[in-house]
Formats: structure tokens, sequence, C-alpha cells
């Protein structure tokens, strides 16, 4: 694997507690000139102490967070408690999140939500709006329908996936933008941010390590990935594009680049086959249906993580040309296309090398 690449750190964190501890130790131990001594020793320590990354479970994935040679315990106890919030406030799975709270008002009332919820449904809105559907952040039925990534997926029965489709419907969602409330209006539909609110919690922890002037980081939150300055020898960032036909961690090519963030949308990301057919995790509003567009990953690279997240789920909905009219109206987007014949698309202002040979470069 290249040492270039995102690694994730398990070293165990140190609590306070036992900062503690071990100071009243050393004065059980030694005389009171030795032990003020030690103590002003470990302070000395504790404070100059950094950790070249760290990485925590959140948001469904692994989140990690490389600070390199500036990577202060603050400043990773800020982005993690960060990415947390975000949790608590936007996970399907947690019953009290206002997303949660506001699936359950389905039909029946508006929901006052946290000015970071709305923020990420309001731009969620504004993609669904500008693909014509392509992403709807009301999957949420077809979701809970099929079940992929989970032990209870099912092909559902066509009549099943029809009952449904009337529920996934941007349209149906109310935004009160004075009091910060949303309201769905059919009983049974349901919203679900797992196509943005990744992007949007990596965007903010960008946003924190930019404020602590940490000149070079690497932020990977399953697969929405954020490279921030410049690398310590002033080449470019190097990052492996997942080949969507194997397993994790089986690269396509290396991208090459300046700070950018990069997100991938995928076949090999959550799925089941049956009878020699793979149903992903990538639903088409329209159908109910996994997306079939000829595509097998799109990756984009672009500035703001949470909008890469979006587009990058739109355009494997829409295919290639409609997606690529889509990725043009935003400037200095970028996009790898990797399709089903195992040929490879690359935009203008694309720096991408295949590694596998069973693939092949299109003009």
């Amino acid at each position: 694997m290249n040492s270039d690449r995102l690694t994730i750190n398990n070293e165990k964190r140190i609590e306070i507690s036992n900062h503690e501890l071990l100071i009243r130790k050393s004065f059980l131990s030694f005389t009171r000139t030795a032990s003020l001594y030690i103590l002003i020793i470990f302070i000395l320590l504790s404070c100059s102490k950094t950790d070249s990354s760290r990485a925590e479970l959140a948001l469904g994935t692994v989140c990690s967070v490389t600070l390199f040679e500036e990577g202060k315990t603050s400043v990773y106890e800020e982005i993690f408690t960060r990415i947390n919030t975000i949790e608590i406030l936007m996970s399907v799975n947690i019953p009290s999140s206002d997303i949660s709270r506001i699936n359950a008002a389905a039909g029946i009332e508006s929901v006052q939500v946290h000015e970071d919820t709305f923020k990420v449904i309001e731009r969620a809105v504004f993609f669904a709006e500008f693909s014509g559907g392509a992403f709807d952040p009301t999957v949420g039925p077809l979701v809970s329908l099929w079940g992929i990534g989970t032990r209870d997926h099912q092909l559902p029965a066509q009549d099943e996936i029809e009952k449904i489709l009337p529920l996934v419907n941007w349209r149906n969602i109310e935004l009160d933008t004075e009091t910060h409330s949303v309201f769905l209006k059919l009983p049974g539909m349901a919203r679900d941010l797992g196509a943005i609110a990744k992007g949007y919690a990596a965007d903010e922890a960008a946003y924190i390590i930019r404020k602590a002037e940490i000149e070079r980081a690497k932020i990977d939150f399953g697969g929405d990935i954020i490279l921030i300055g410049i690398k310590e020898d002033k080449s470019l960032w190097r990052v492996g594009i997942q080949n969507p036909g194997l397993s994790k961690g089986n690269i396509l090519g290396i991208l090459q680049m300046q700070e950018k963030t990069v997100v991938t949308s995928g076949v090999y990301e959550r799925y089941f086959i049956k009878d020699e057919k793979r149903y992903h995790h990538i639903f088409d509003p329209f159908t109910g249906y996994p997306a079939e567009s000829g595509l097998l990953s799109v990756t984009v690279i672009s500035d703001i993580s949470m909008d890469a997240d979006a587009l990058s789920t739109a355009i494997f909905v829409l295919g290639y040309e409609k997606g690529m009219d889509l990725l043009t109206v935003f400037p200095g987007a970028e996009a790898i296309f990797v399709f089903e014949d195992k040929s490879v698309r690359v935009t203008a202002g694309v720096d991408f090398k295949l590694t596998d040979e069973s693939y092949w470069i299109a003009e």
C-alpha cells in the first residue's frame, strides 16, 4: 500500500483521569521535591504531545483524520466532538435525532430542527431540484424496503416497490427557513441523509483544521476524502481509486491532485447478489431499483465534500452524458467515470493513471 494513502492509528487515547492517577502515585513514591519535578516534566510532555492520526467509528463508517506533525490532542478532540454532534443530529439509527423525529412526524406536523440539520436538508433539496430528482433525500422508504447492507436485505416484489414509490418525492418536503422547521407531507415518507451527511461532517472537520492553522492534513470519512495544504516534499497528493470490481482496498489507479476533496459512489460499497445479479445501494428514485446507468463508479473531485457527495450520487443515477451536463455547472469540479465494459473516462483537469491493466482509458 502506498505510504501516501490514509492510515488508521490504533493508539489508545489517554484520558485526563489517568494523568491524575499517575501523579498521585508519584507523590506516594518520591519526596515532595522529586514529585514536583516529575509533575513539571509530565505537564510539559502533555502539552507538546502530538498524534499523527486518529480514527473513530461514526456516521456508520470509520472516520480517520491525519494531522501529521501538528496533531495536537485538543484539535482531534474538537474534530471528533463535532462529528459526534452531527451523527446525533442526523443519524436515522438514533430515535431522538432530528431526522428520526422528522420521519416520525411525516404527514402529521412540521418539526423544528438544529441549524446544522436544516442546512444539510436545504442543500439536499437544492441538489434534488438541480438534478431533476436523480438525487432524492426522501429515498428512506426504499432503503428500508430493500435493506441493502443489512442482514435483512431482499429483492422486493414489484407491487411492493410500486406501493413505496409515491413516498419518494423531494417535492413533498416543506422547509421553513425562519423557524428551521421541516415537514414531510405524506405519512410513511422518510428522509435519509446518508448520501450527504458524511460530506458535511468532513467539511466541518476541514474547517476546524484550517481554523487551527494546520498546514497539511488528510481526512477520510468512509470514502469522503479531503486533502489540506501540500505534502512536505511539495509533491502532489496521491489517492488510490477503488477498483469497483474487487473488494475494498484493491485500487484501479492513482489520482494525483492538489488540495481538494474526493468522493466516490460505486456498486462495491454495499450490495447483495441474487441469481448472479448484483443489487447495490444507489437507488434510482424513478424506478425504485438500484440504478442501472452503465456505470460501476463515479469519483468527483471538488472543493466542497458535501456537494461532491450529492454530485457523485446524482451522476451515478443519471449516467455519463447527463451526468457530465450536471458536472459542468460546477466550476472546478472534475470526475472519473468507470463503466461496466471496464472503460474509464476522465475529465480534462484530472491527473489519473491506471494501475489495473484489465481496465482501459477511453478517448
